[in-house]
Parts: structure tokens; C-alpha cells; sequence
């Protein structure tokens, strides 16, 4: 047998984590068993659908790296099938023309909720007559059709949960097709499963009291079960539902903040499933691929945790490919320097000519940032025209300016004693400065931090001074004096 799963999205909203999750769990089962990955559209809900979402939908499997393998198909597309199988329930007797309209069904359940009565619906249509009830239908009266719910037990065997079952009386008789003739998500649903052949239904633990009526239709029009599977919801940091104060956003939004498909896929992968190990940091979807079990994700819920997520993108920007971070920080510079009105030749004069120079500086700092903006701005300060002084950064290490502008008075006279710009002789003219000033080195080395890079934070300040190059070390130096002078005057 060959394994197909699929993905069923409706197109009323953007793909969403939570729908990325499920994607991604029923691609990494087809991709481990050697199946297929169908993506399919439900957009049977015309007026709330959009093309937009469906091509958002498409954009956030293709940014992850999801590929389908056949489709998108669209639900809406079936209509004539999913009625063909709502008429052979029909005939069948496994459904009944259903009578009652919404203003009826509303005043019975007022009513049972006065009385505490039960509020199910109570099946008086599928008591009728055969003749009054094909009468009725004849002579023009709506109707809809609902399935006869057999009274007994409606069990599975979970892919995930295990044993799952619903007892006898639970479930009410249900609707498949509406009386203006549209097919009802559940009947849709199986149609569209069985039409495609698909062998394992993997979603969202939301969908559980959905499972028994599918049953139900299955077995009614006499097709195979698939293998149900439900996966846990993702929850917030407060363990209720995973909603938008929680970072619940469009996969694509984490790109526009600077997250890598491979982290966001390590990260989507991780909630709610267990490779069986301590591992946590998968390189890539091979490496996922090769881990991934149904029987090892997770029966409760899981919790999104953006510290993580931000911690694994941080372990795949410090193992991503140099020429492919290159370029992620050209296209962000590209980007602000166009919507400042000017171009990046003027704000980053040598960075797209120094390839060379580019690649060793995001050696240097990409150990440290966690999305593509904090390495930008790790990168920036070795090739921008100016820079602006973080001001915690100048609270804390320029505090006193005339100490500041000392340790920097002392470095512009030492520095260009340094024959050989590397970092080993850089570092003992520096530590020389301050055993001369008779101070910490970080009475030195922070000061000097923040007049070359702008920042209280960076990587090692003798390789930042290596490669910031002699002249713009000193230019640096001179505009942060010049800063400290007029704050020194001013005081």
C-alpha cells in the first residue's frame, strides 16, 4: 500500500503555524514511508474564500520547503460528486430528508434550554413515512439530509491516541447536504478522502468529534477507513489555544522578521513530536525525514515557545551557508537604503564589491545573531558610511565621557603604531593602552566597542578592529571623539 496523506486547508486566512505544523507532520510521513503529499483547497465556503489566500497558502508550503506532490486540488470542484454520494445515502436509507426549518430547530432548542432538556436534535424526520416524506419533497418542500447515526458505539484505533471511541446516544443524527443543495464539510471531506485515496488522515485534535460522523458516512457508503491520526493543538506560554498575543502569525510574517525556512521547519517539527532522543537541532528536512515517526508524536498539547524558536534559527544562521547569509544581508541593506531614497552603493560603499571581506565578517558575528536583521546589524557596521550609537550602549560605557574619550585618545596614538594589522599584535597594542592608563581592559576595549560598531555588544573586539581595516578604525575613533567632546562641553 502506498501511503497518502494530505493537507486541507480552507483559504479564508493565511497559512497559519498551526496549519504549518500539520502540513509539515503529514509531508514528513509521506516523505519517511515513500507516499504521496496532497494538497487540497476547501474553499466550499465561497464567500469567506479568497485567491489571495489560496496563493499565500502556497507561498508559506513553498518557503518551508513543503513540496506537494499532486494538487492543489480544489473541494469546490467536487460539489457534483459529494451530492451523487449524499443521494446514495439517501437511497440507501442510511439518510433521511430532514424537514425542519432553522426558525423550528431554533424554538425547540430555546425551549429544551428552559425546560433543561436535552438539545440534540430529536430525529422526528427520520420517523416519517417513506411516501409522506418523498410527497413532501416532491410538492417543492425544502429539504436537508441528515445520516441515521447507528446506535452503537463509533470506535477507532487512534494512529496517535490509540483506542478512541464515542458511545451509543452521543451523537445526534447530522447533516450532509444543506436544503439549498450544498454538501456539509463532513460529507465533503470523506468524498474528497476516498476520491483521492488517501490512506491516513493526520490533522488537528480539534477534529476529533469530527472523526465518528466520518466513520459514520464511510461505512454507510461502504468505503475503506483511513487511518485517523490526530495531532496535539499548539498552545500558548499560558496553555490555553495558541492565538495571535501568543505569536500565532502567517508563516510568511516569521520571514518578514528574519527567520530561515530551515529553522522555522526545525522549529514546526518540534512541536508535538519526539525524534526519541535529545536531539533538537535537525539541519534540514532530510535530516527530519529520516527521524520522523507517526507513533512519536505526542499526545498532549504543545507549547510555542518564541525564545526557542529564536534560539534554533540562531544554531541555522551560524550553520547556514556564508554565500547564501551574503546574500540575505545585501537584500535587507538593499531594502532600507531604497526606502531612505537612496541605494546601498551610498550607505554600504564596499559591500557589494568585497565579496571577500563580506564573507569574513559573517564569520566573525554569525555565531551570536538569531534572526537575519540581528545579523544585518552585526554586518553593517563594517561597511556603513555612519553609524548611530545604541544609546543603553552609551549610557553604560561612555557614562563618563572624558575617561571615554581618554582610553580613545590613547588608541588613536597607539594604533597606527601597528606594523601588522592582525588581531594578535591589535590586541597587545590595546591591552598595552590600558596597563599604561592604569585601568581594566574594559575601560579600553568597551569604549572602543561602541565607537567602531556602534553597539555594546559584538564579537571579539581585536578581530572586529582586524577587519574594520586601518582607516576606518581611525575614522571611527575621530567621529567618537568628536561625539565625547561636544557631550564633555555640553556638561
Amino acid at each position: 500500500m502506498t501511503v497518502r496523506v494530505r493537507f486541507a486547508p480552507s483559504p479564508t486566512g493565511y497559512l497559519h503555524v498551526g496549519g504549518a505544523r500539520t502540513a509539515l507532520f503529514n509531508w514528513l510521513y509521506a516523505r519517511s514511508e515513500g507516499g504521496v503529499f496532497l494538497l487540497r483547497i476547501e474553499d466550499t465556503d465561497r464567500a469567506r474564500s479568497r485567491p489571495e489566500h489560496t496563493q499565500a497558502i502556497l507561498d508559506g508550503l513553498s518557503w518551508l520547503g513543503i513540496e506537494v506532490d499532486e494538487g492543489p486540488v480544489f473541494q469546490a470542484d467536487g460539489i457534483e460528486r459529494h451530492r451523487a454520494h449524499a443521494g446514495a445515502l439517501l437511497e440507501s436509507g442510511a439518510a433521511y430528508r430532514c424537514f425542519c426549518t432553522a426558525e423550528a430547530l431554533a424554538e425547540r432548542r430555546a425551549e429544551a434550554e428552559r425546560t433543561g432538556a436535552g438539545h440534540g436534535y430529536d430525529g422526528r424526520c427520520g420517523r416519517l413515512e417513506e411516501a409522506e416524506s418523498r410527497g413532501r419533497a416532491e410538492v417543492g418542500e425544502p429539504f436537508a439530509l441528515r445520516v441515521r447515526v447507528p446506535a452503537e458505539e463509533i470506535g477507532w484505533v487512534d494512529a496517535i491516541h490509540g483506542p478512541m471511541s464515542f458511545p451509543a446516544g452521543s451523537i445526534d443524527d447530522f447533516i450532509v447536504l444543506r436544503s439549498d443543495r450544498t454538501p456539509v464539510y463532513n460529507l465533503a471531506v470523506v468524498s474528497d478522502d476516498a476520491e483521492a485515496a488517501v490512506t491516513h488522515v493526520i490533522r488537528g485534535d480539534d477534529h476529533i468529534s469530527n472523526t465518528p460522523k466520518q466513520i459514520a458516512i464511510y461505512r454507510a457508503l461502504g468505503l475503506d477507513l483511513p487511518t485517523f491520526g490526530h495531532v496535539p493543538l499548539i498552545l500558548g506560554s499560558d496553555g490555553k489555544r495558541l492565538s495571535k498575543r501568543h505569536g500565532a502569525m502567517s508563516v510568511l510574517a516569521y520571514r518578514e522578521k528574519g527567520y530561515l525556512p530551515r529553522g522555522m521547519l526545525n522549529f514546526l517539527a518540534l512541536l508535538g513530536w519526539s525524534p526519541g532522543d535529545d536531539r533538537e537541532f535537525f539541519a534540514d528536512a532530510s535530516e527530519l525525514t529520516e527521524a520522523f515517526r507517526l507513533d512519536r508524536v505526542l499526545k498532549k498539547g504543545a507549547v510555542f515557545d518564541l525564545e526557542k524558536l529564536a534560539w534554533l534559527n540562531g544554531r541555522h544562521i551560524a550553520r547556514s551557508d556564508v554565500s547564501d547569509l551574503a546574500r540575505s544581508v545585501l537584500d535587507v541593506l538593499t531594502e532600507a537604503a531604497e526606502a531612505g531614497g537612496t541605494d546601498l552603493a551610498a550607505t554600504h560603499p564596499t559591500i557589494q564589491t568585497d565579496a571577500e571581506r563580506l564573507a569574513s565578517v559573517i564569520e566573525l558575528v554569525r555565531e551570536r545573531p538569531r534572526t537575519v536583521p540581528a545579523l544585518v546589524d552585526q554586518v553593517s557596521p563594517f561597511f556603513a558610511l555612519e553609524i548611530e550609537y545604541e544609546q543603553a550602549a552609551v549610557d553604560r560605557f561612555w557614562k563618563r565621557p572624558d575617561e571615554a574619550a581618554g582610553a580613545l585618545r590613547a588608541l588613536e596614538s597607539e594604533l597606527p603604531e601597528v606594523s601588522v594589522w592582525e588581531a594578535g599584535p591589535l590586541e597587545a597594542a590595546i591591552r598595552g593602552v590600558a596597563d599604561r592608563l592604569d585601568v581594566g581592559a574594559g575601560k579600553v576595549i568597551n569604549p572602543l566597542r561602541l565607537a567602531l560598531m556602534g553597539q555594546g555588544v559584538s564579537p571579539g573586539i581585536f578581530e572586529v578592529v582586524e577587519l574594520m581595516g586601518r582607516e576606518r578604525v581611525d575614522r571611527r575613533i575621530a567621529t567618537a571623539l568628536g561625539y565625547l567632546d561636544a557631550k564633555t562641553a555640553m556638561a
